[in-house]
């Protein structure tokens, strides 16, 4: 994926305020009065499955605003094709994403703020899911799920060779040593994906962005990151992980099915992938909390591309309020929700409500889990309670993490460390956003 420059600073040193809500055309709503003479038509762009059905039950539900739904292939078809609309001055008024893109489409003047028509909503939903929509504390769109994380383990293998699930992280490259005198790893390391050192660095409490006066303070190697990269290199040193690429979607499948690889950190969404493709293992796969850092209480990252999802408003809509609107009954509306919530009529996320514990059996497998499925609704709604809340993605993200990427193929083959790797993001970071005209430290 080539970087799309979804920021794009013209005035080097602009004050942090400006670059977060400047540089964008304000399009014919920009005043957000939604004033309309007859029925409004809002158009909505978004990829979830089960998206339409939720389109169709708004329009049956409402007469004054209906919603014109758009379906685009995948999350990064997404944004190349918004940074067109936008550039072109014809956005749609709502648009389906996910937390990380947020910041870059507010440094862009992409987006509208709604803090005014839905703000008062906030205790309706969870912390960890109200921060992912936020920028600064105005909010920009309305969370749509939630960012449940943890373990799923193969209970015959841990039993078979006398393991526990894994309460921290030491745990984990214990169990995973025992594991691999059996021919088995305890977790997959794809080369393309470093979602793994992202997460594990927003649990340990890194900021790799934040915002510090005027600027942007970059930090790849404060004290939570190292922490991350010395369990990962742990992990990696001792060959504890598989090396399949996602890329052959099914063979991951298959060797968790086979049982060659023990474990996956994952959300609920994951679990359908799981089901569709499993033949041999059901009812021998079980759920743990996350592990901890050593020493320290529960804590699991916040909501990323895995589940961190959010129904974005654009400036460029004329209707800014029925736009605002009209996310949040489709965060809230007990059906909607539940037709999101299932793997089945919809993508298997958890809601991003304050409770979601109701929408819990939708969200997980009772095939997959067997057994194991009664005691695992507990550790999926225990662990909304510690999600992190105060991770920012920088305005460069989608560049970065394209970076990111190159370098975490290197660390997984061995080529180099993943401080190596830390280091390297350090310098890139700060000269790409520097690049840009944005003011940076670091």
């Amino acid at each position: 994926m080539n970087s799309t420059r979804l920021v794009r600073v013209a005035i080097a040193g602009l004050a942090l305020s400006g670059l977060l809500t400047a540089c964008g055309g304000s399009g014919s709503g920009s005043d957000g009065s939604g004033a309309a003479s007859g029925p409004v038509t809002l158009p909505f762009w978004g990829w979830a499955n089960g998206q339409e059905a939720v389109v169709k039950a708004f329009n049956a539900a409402h007469k004054d605003v209906q919603l014109k739904y758009t379906k685009v292939t995948d999350q990064l078809t997404m944004q190349k094709q918004l940074t067109n609309a936008v550039k072109a001055g014809n956005a749609p008024c709502l648009v389906q994403n996910t937390a990380e893109y947020v910041t870059s489409w507010v440094a862009q003047g992409a987006l509208a703020d709604i803090t005014k028509y839905v703000g008062a909503d906030k205790d309706t939903f969870n912390p960890g899911s109200w921060s992912a929509a936020q920028v600064q504390g105005k909010l920009y769109g309305v969370p749509t799920s939630s960012s449940p994380n943890f373990t799923i383990y193969r209970t015959d293998l841990f039993q078979k060779y006398g393991l526990q699930a894994p309460a921290t992280w030491d745990d984990f490259i214990a169990a995973g040593k025992v594991l691999k005198k059996h021919g088995v790893k305890i977790t997959n390391y794809a080369g393309e994906d470093p979602s793994t050192l992202e997460v594990l660095a927003m649990q340990a409490g890194a900021h790799w962005y934040a915002i510090d006066g005027d600027s942007w303070k970059v930090d790849f190697q404060d004290a939570g990151t190292l922490k991350a990269a010395q369990v990962i290199q742990q992990i990696i040193d001792n060959d504890l992980d598989s090396k399949l690429s996602f890329a052959d979607y099914a063979a991951v499948q298959r060797n968790y099915d086979d049982g060659g690889t023990a474990t996956r950190q994952i959300s609920t969404w994951q679990m359908a992938g799981m089901v569709q493709n499993f033949t041999k293992s059901f009812g021998k796969w079980a759920l743990a909390p996350w592990p901890t850092f050593t020493g320290e209480a529960a804590k699991t990252p916040a909501g990323t591309n895995l589940t961190g999802g959010v129904t974005l408003v654009t400036k460029q809509c004329a209707h800014q309020q029925q736009a605002a609107q009209a996310a949040l009954w489709m965060s809230t509306n007990p059906g909607a929700v539940k037709t999101m919530a299932s793997p089945t009529t919809g993508n298997g996320v958890m809601p991003a409500l304050a409770d979601s514990s109701a929408y819990a059996d939708e969200a997980i497998s009772q095939k997959l889990l067997g057994s194991n499925y009664a005691p695992a609704k507990k550790v999926v709604t225990d662990s909304l309670s510690t999600v992190t809340t105060d991770w920012t993605f920088g305005p460069d993200w989608t560049a970065m993490f394209t970076e990111l990427q190159s370098g975490w193929a290197k660390v997984v083959s061995k080529q180099q460390k993943v401080t190596d790797l830390l280091a390297h993001m350090q310098r890139w970071t700060v000269a790409d956003l520097k690049s840009r005209g944005i003011s940076v430290k670091g």
